[in-house]
Order: C-alpha cells, then sequence, then structure tokens
C-alpha cells in the first residue's frame, strides 16, 4: 500500500480511497500498485465488503494520468481480472469518472453517485483502449453502452441512474455517506453466501475477451510460479525423479 491508494478498516468495512485529488485522482503506477494491494488485503483480511471512492470532490477518478508515457495495464488492478474479489465492492462516485476509472466501477457490485457525477470513455478520441470497457455492454443496454464507448460522450449520473448503472442517485457530496450504509447492510449478511452469490453472479454474467484472456493468463500465471514448477526444473537438472505437491 502507499500514500496513491488508502485502505481504512472499520466495523468489517474497508474503505478504499484513490488519493491523489491535486491531478483528480488519475491513475499511475502508485496508484495500480496501491489498489492491487489494497484487493489482496481485502481477500485475506477480516473486511467483509469495500467502498471504493476518490479523493476531493471533483472526480472519482480521470482515469490514467497522460503525464506518464508508461502504458497501464487495467486488468492487473482491476477487480475481477488478475485479482479475484469475492467479497461486494461499491463504488462511491462524486464528479468525474473517466476512461478507466469507468472499467472500476463496472466491474463493482454496486455504485452510488453524486448528482454531480459525469461518466465518459474518450479513448476512442484519444487513440488507445485496452479493450476491458467491452463488458460494459453487459451492465447497461447495448446501444447505450456502444453510444458511451464509441462516441466519448459523457453521461450524467441521472443518465446512468436510468439506464441501471447506478443503483442510487444521491445529492451532490452524500455518496460515500450513502454507500456507508450499503456498506453495513452488506456486512451483517453471511459473508459465505455473499462469496457464493458473487461468484455464481460472476458466472452467468457475459465476459468481454479480455476477462477469458484474463482468466487463462492467471492459471497460466499460477502454475508457472508454483512450487511444482520449481520442482519439475531442479529434479530435470538433478536428473531425478520429481517430488510434485500439487502446488
Amino acid at each position: 500500500m502507499n500514500d496513491a491508494v488508502l485502505y481504512e478498516s472499520r466495523e468489517r468495512i474497508a474503505t478504499i480511497t484513490i488519493n491523489r485529488p491535486d491531478s483528480l485522482n488519475a491513475i499511475n503506477a502508485d496508484v495500480e500498485a496501491g489498489l492491487a494491494a489494497a484487493w489482496r488485503r481485502l481477500n485475506d483480511g477480516d473486511d467483509r465488503v469495500a467502498i471504493l471512492t476518490g479523493a476531493g470532490d471533483k472526480a472519482f477518478s480521470v482515469g490514467k494520468d497522460l503525464k506518464s508515457d508508461a502504458t497501464p495495464d487495467y486488468r492487473r488492478f482491476t477487480p475481477g481480472f488478475d485479482i479475484v474479489v469475492r467479497k461486494p465492492i461499491i463504488a462511491a462516485v462524486g464528479g468525474w469518472c473517466v476512461g478507466g476509472a469507468l472499467t472500476l466501477v463496472q466491474m463493482c457490485d454496486l455504485c452510488v453517485a453524486s448528482e454531480n457525477a459525469r461518466f465518459s470513455y474518450p479513448e476512442a478520441k484519444l487513440g488507445f483502449a485496452g479493450g476491458l470497457i467491452a463488458s460494459l455492454v453487459a451492465r447497461m443496454p447495448h446501444k447505450v453502452a456502444m453510444e458511451l464507448i464509441l462516441l466519448g460522450d459523457e453521461m450524467s449520473a441521472e443518465r446512468a441512474y436510468q439506464v441501471g448503472f447506478v443503483n442510487k442517485l444521491v445529492p451532490q457530496g452524500k455518496h460515500l455517506e450513502e454507500a456507508l450504509a450499503y456498506a453495513h447492510r452488506l456486512a451483517q449478511n453471511a459473508p459465505m453466501v455473499l462469496a457464493m452469490l458473487k461468484d455464481f453472479a460472476a458466472q452467468v454474467m457475459p465476459k468481454s475477451p479480455m476477462e477469458h484472456a484474463s482468466h487463462a493468463m492467471r492459471t497460466v500465471e499460477a502454475v508457472m510460479h508454483s512450487a511444482d514448477r520449481a520442482e519439475g526444473m531442479e529434479s530435470f537438472k538433478s536428473r531425478r525423479k520429481p517430488d510434485y505437491r500439487g502446488r
């Protein structure tokens, strides 16, 4: 974890905050590493639900930090791709939610948005995209999603609520408070049931090619970093029979 992403745990609720308000919470290498660490901490800890939000009142996040020439790999730090989170995640959105930040919100289970929230995916105008946004068509009506991601126009919080991308629309500045109200209710429910239902829902949700590819890469990488792989290589060098343990 680093200062670019804050993790606060209280009453079994994790509040994960993208903490670069001076740059409208733009996503740089520190945010990428911080989010990945936050999801792993959530998986491994006692918190039962997480809220994902951005610092300040101007933006949830404006997506990739355009001051950096580095190419981000969103599947590494977006929940549901390389890091599967079986606990509920609530997005609390105020202000701008742009580009890759929209991908983060689409992979959350619930979304609370302030009336000043604005959603935009301008990648087609800028000449780059990672492809993760494709599964947005499974999270709002197809034609509406295609309008958003192909034209790059902004979508108001009211419109996002009307098409079902936002669960609750609240007055400006109240998004975190209302997300916490959701979180307290979720934290009282049976964790195993929540995990099971989230897992089952993920299995029936249509997936983009990038999600399928991520699952395959995650499986291959687990093998490549396993103790069995190390044992196989060592036994070959030592000209002995390998002792595989299945891990």
